[in-house]
């Protein structure tokens, strides 16, 4: 790199490695570090870089004045790659960045420089983040400087990108850049600035030349912290200006844009005067502003622009954001400078910025949609309309989850100034979405109450969404039976048909032992109807799971997975596929159960949804354990439990429990699977759940059998046995209990008898036990038994039991080899494109449906063949068939 950067070898060397990934990779790298201290000059000697190994580069800038605005830094880069903004959602939106980057890099390689990234508006530094994460393996490299802070802490939580800090200088290397800015300062005077500019490379700068104008005497006293003093400093600088230039300056730090004729335009307005690009001449002599060939204007320091704010007059501050409102183009941006100029109450411009939060909420962005709305509040004079603004933006600030703000919001209504119908929305709010955390069953009675409200006040469909969040609490808080009772009674009080998808799920929910033939009946019915949304479909899912119809649910959720993936809406796609996961794990099937889990595990941290994060890790956990692989599952396990614990969602620790328990069962450590599993049927347990026992006591049965605790799981099996009918899954599992608990040949025959097409695992394990029965007696009969077992524990990627299957097919006398096919060294992601090539699927297409680019695909394909030992797609899909069982 060309420049010269004091102190910075190491950070230099790191961004050297970093752009000598292309063409073969990318990457990203956040570049962080307290303010002055240096990022923007590592940025820019990375430019320098990589033109000289000739990438392209492109930049984009974050800023406070534009963080409010829409998609701006998505505008800026999109303009200069000659893309067009998609109009559409964010999911979608983030896709065409994605797209437009790899398209962009096709040609030579990329540097993407991103500065001041904590101040990006939240929905391009989003698109900008999905892209970051999914382009490895495109030559597309993000580079992205970020201000230490609470903010920057937000943004980059969850994300997987590598983060370098960037530290003061050392004493000497502070030395070094203050003598080649200022050689000749006096050594007292060189030393106070060492001292106070504390590494800091800006401070050393500037402070140097402050003393070298002012003396001594204008350094600010060293209690004041290192950021003031700069601030000041340039203040200092500003004040030297003309008259108008500060102006220009002002509407410049004021501006949600950078384009210099709209500043000149807003200073021509306040001065009273024609302004020309001369008047802003003295700022960029300054050095406090820059102004590109495209006349873009960008301050040279953040610092400046604060500096430039602060050191401005309320009134001033009103006159600019007036003559603003006036001159910029776009409507939206011209409501908030009149918004920001305004006074008082002014109801036009209340129902102006009313409308504005309309518009940012139906583009996803709903922060800033949440920001209109109250800053609509503060400016009506009407009590019942003010109110109403409060509460959508209390509610955007949920939909973000900003409890903070979104407390403080609600705390600001009063109830008293709403309808009727907002009210109970308010009720609802309050009761259910500000509990401080997992309240359990405790506050479902007032949440009925609040859902009952809604529906006299007239508001069925805000009723029938609530009924259905506190039915799916209902699920996860084991309520006493006459809670459960009134909920039914509710739900079926409400004027629908008995076939409305989200009345079933609900009853399925609450009432999975009392209503669950009758649901099962009407999911029945409903699996050919074709007009369900995803949301139906993926509420049908919960609830089939719920009761135990997992073959429905798989069903279901596949749907409603395909449905959200072509709409693109990946927050509500990560729950779908949670429900997904769910109904696989507890049917054995470990492919899709991985590939599943797995990316609703990413997707629902890239959405802040920690919740749903945290039950797919356990999910996750769970076919791990399936697999063998039991250091995987114990992590996951232990992190899950960890996470529930500390946000009181005790009742869910069941899951923490059965990959533990599944995990003892596949490491033949039986007496610890028994004690592990029966936590969960233990109703004084924390980890005690009632329907999760349904599809976990054929486990325990066999744990129970291999460690010769029979009667313990007799006790359970006898437990279970009068709700056998309103659950298939309880149906199963007791018929796999009875016969692996018996031992006897005509219950395992009776057993092997039943309709088990549709649960593959618990007939293989059924033979297992029979085959390994029959070995002890009649080894020629266990063979066909015990190859059966083996060739679905294969298929299934259960392999802990496939090779006990194997191993007593030795004792038999036969000899089966494992497959030697590589497909459990595959990753979740690697898996996931195996199955789609497998369904004939392009790159292309492939890309579309796990949101990634072509050259990403690629690159999986590139790593799968030498794994399982082929060179081709038409051989994987041989490969891979052995993988799908009925």
């Amino acid at each position: 790199m060309a420049d010269v950067l004091w102190g910075r070898s190491s950070e230099l060397a790191l961004l050297r490695e970093l752009l000598a990934g292309p063409p073969e990779r990318g990457g990203t790298l956040v570049v962080r570090g307290g303010s002055g201290v240096g990022k923007s000059s590592l940025l820019a000697a990375a430019a320098a870089h990589a033109v000289e190994l000739g990438l392209g580069v492109v930049t984009v800038a974050g800023s406070q004045a534009e963080c409010r605005v829409p998609f701006s830094g998505l505008h800026t880069l999109l303009d200069v790659l000659d893309e067009k903004m998609v109009d559409g959602n964010p999911c979608q939106v983030s896709l065409a960045v994605m797209e437009a980057l790899a398209k962009a890099a096709v040609t030579r390689p990329l540097l993407v420089l991103v500065d001041d990234a904590q101040w990006l508006d939240p929905l391009s530094w989003d698109a900008l983040a999905f892209a970051g994460r999914r382009l490895v393996a495109d030559p597309v490299v993000l580079l992205v400087a970020m201000r230490d802070g609470a903010e920057t802490d937000a943004r980059l939580a969850g994300l997987p990108f590598t983060q370098l800090p960037v530290e003061p200088l050392d004493e000497a290397d502070s030395a070094a850049l203050l003598d080649s800015h200022a050689p000749g300062l006096a050594r007292h005077l060189r030393d106070r600035v060492l001292t106070e500019a504390e590494g800091n490379p800006l401070g050393l700068v500037e402070l140097a030349g402050v003393v070298a104008r002012f003396g001594e005497n204008g350094l600010l006293p060293a209690r004041l912290p290192l950021t003031t003093r700069l601030e000041r400093s340039f203040g200092v600088l500003v004040a030297e200006l003309p008259s108008l230039t500060r102006t220009l300056l002002l509407a410049a730090a004021l501006s949600d844009g950078d384009d210099l004729g709209e500043v000149l335009a807003a200073g021509a307005v306040v001065a009273g005067a024609t302004t020309a690009i001369e008047d802003v001449e003295p700022a960029v002599a300054a050095r406090l502003l820059e102004v590109d060939d495209t006349y873009r204007v960008r301050f040279r320091h953040p610092l400046v622009r604060s500096s430039v704010y602060h050191a401005s007059s309320l009134s001033g501050r009103r006159r600019v954001h007036a003559a603003l409102a006036r001159v910029v183009p776009h409507p939206d941006r011209a409501v908030w400078h009149r918004a920001a100029a305004t006074i008082g109450v002014d109801e036009p411009l209340a129902d102006d910025l009313a409308a504005v939060g309309e518009r940012l909420c139906r583009r996803g962005a709903t922060t800033t949609a949440g920001a209109a709305w109250e800053r609509a509040a503060r400016l009506t004079g009407n009590p019942a309309t003010r109110a109403s603004h409060l509460l959508r933006a209390a509610e955007a600030a949920l939909e973000v989850a900003d409890r903070e703000s979104s407390g403080r919001l609600l705390r600001d209504v009063v109830a008293d100034d709403l309808p009727n119908s907002d009210r109970s929305r308010l009720m609802w709010l309050r009761e259910f979405m500000l509990d401080g955390g997992w309240s359990g069953a405790t506050r479902l009675p007032g949440q009925v109450a609040v859902a009952e409200r809604m529906m006299l006040d007239g508001r069925s469909d805000q009723a029938l969404d609530a009924l259905l969040l506190i039915a799916m609490r209902c699920f996860w808080s084991n309520p006493d039976q006459k809670l459960r009772d009134d909920i039914v009674t509710v739900v079926e009080r409400l004027d629908l048909s008995p076939l409305e998808p989200r009345l079933v799920a609900m009853l399925g929910l609450v009432a999975p032992v009392e209503r669950g033939a009758v649901v099962l009946a009407r999911m029945t019915t409903l699996l050919d109807r074709t007009d369900l949304e995803a949301e139906h479909l993926h509420w049908l899912a919960a609830a089939a799971n719920a009761i135990g119809a997992l073959g429905l649910s798989a069903t279901f959720a596949a749907d409603a997975v395909a449905m959200l993936r072509d709409q693109g809406r990946l927050a509500s796609l990560a729950q779908a596929l949670v429900t997904q996961a769910w109904a696989v794990a507890q049917l054995g099937h470990t492919v899709l159960g991985m590939t599943a889990a797995a990316e609703a595990r990413e997707l629902a941290v890239e959405t802040g949804q920690l919740g749903y994060a945290v039950t797919a890790g356990l999910l996750l956990g769970h076919v791990e354990a399936l697999r063998g692989n039991g250091e995987a599952a114990r992590e996951l396990a232990g992190w899950g439990e960890q996470a529930l614990l500390t946000s009181g969602a005790h009742t869910m620790l069941a899951l923490a429990q059965v990959a533990r328990g599944v995990d003892a069962l596949a490491d033949g450590r039986y007496d610890e699977a028994v004690e592990t599993l029966d936590r969960i049927f233990d109703a004084a347990d924390v980890a005690f759940h009632p329907y999760v026992r349904f599809a976990t006591i054929s486990h325990l049965a066999e744990a129970g059998a291999r460690a010769d605790r029979h009667d313990e799981v007799w006790a359970r099996v006898r437990e279970l046995a009068p709700l056998e009918g309103c659950s298939p899954a309880l149906r199963v599992g007791l018929l796999c209990a009875r016969a692996l608990l018996t031992q006897d040949e005509s219950e395992w025959r009776a057993a092997l008898a039943a309709d088990l097409a549709a649960w593959p695992f618990e007939r293989a394990r059924l033979q297992l036990a029979y085959g390994g029965w029959l070995r002890r007696r009649r080894p020629k009969q266990a063979r066909p038994v015990l190859r059966a077992a083996a060739t679905t524990f294969d298929a299934l990627g259960a392999l802990p039991w496939a090779d006990r299957a194997r191993a007593e097919l030795r004792a038999s006398g036969e000899s089966r080899r494992r497959p030697d096919d590589g497909i459990d060294q595959l990753t979740p992601q690697e898996l996931q494109v195996a199955r789609l090539v497998v369904e004939g699927l392009s790159n292309r297409e492939i890309a579309g449906r796990m949101f990634l680019s072509p050259r990403t695909v690629s690159t999986h394909l590139y790593r799968i063949y030498p794994k399982v030992g082929i060179s081709s797609r038409a051989e994987l899909a041989g490969v891979m068939a052995r993988m799908y069982v009925s």
